[in-house]
């Protein structure tokens, strides 16, 4: 199993609900996620991110396919990128 985390931090006036609604999105439409949790940062200290977005898939090729997924590049790639200033991404191989 993979792990694949991002955080964002959004463009200053952008709504951290609607950006995880987004994301939220990709449930039932991104069929190589396993499991996805998507929150929103509610400390915001200066080293807050504003969203976090943690996919789980089978491998390395369903982590390439959910990269390549129409819906998670026509619709939530294209909107988190209009309104993310950074982000952060780790991927790594689930441990049991």
């Amino acid at each position: 199993m993979i792990k694949h985390i991002v955080c964002f931090k959004l463009n200053d006036g952008e709504n951290a609900e609607k950006a995880a609604e987004v994301l939220r999105g990709m449930r039932g439409n991104v069929p190589e996620i396993i499991e996805m949790e998507v929150g929103t940062d509610f400390l915001h200290s200066a080293r807050s991110y504003d969203v976090f977005l943690s996919v789980v898939v089978k491998d390395k090729e369903s982590l390439e396919s959910y990269q390549k997924d129409a819906y998670h590049c026509g619709v939530v790639k294209k909107y988190m990128h209009a309104v993310t200033n950074v982000s952060v991404a780790v991927d790594f191989e689930i441990k049991r």
